[in-house]
């Protein structure tokens, strides 16, 4: 299953825990904050100024898609 922006970053993490390297790697350490519970990917890389693109590449690739 391909990741997609609009899926919810908790979500992700407790599907895919070898996520979470890729998050921290991208500077979204917060993963345990309450906005992550609420946001999707894209909602979270846009707060922190991340390219959607490449944060999807890496996340995909990190679950081997």
């Amino acid at each position: 299953m391909k990741l997609t922006k609009d899926m919810g970053i908790m979500e992700v993490v407790q599907n895919y825990p070898q996520t979470v390297e890729v998050f921290v790697s991208f500077g979204m350490g917060c993963l345990g904050c309450a906005a992550a519970r609420f946001e999707n990917i894209e909602q979270g890389a846009g707060a922190h100024g991340i390219d959607i693109d490449r944060l999807m590449e890496a996340l995909n690739n990190a679950i081997g898609e």
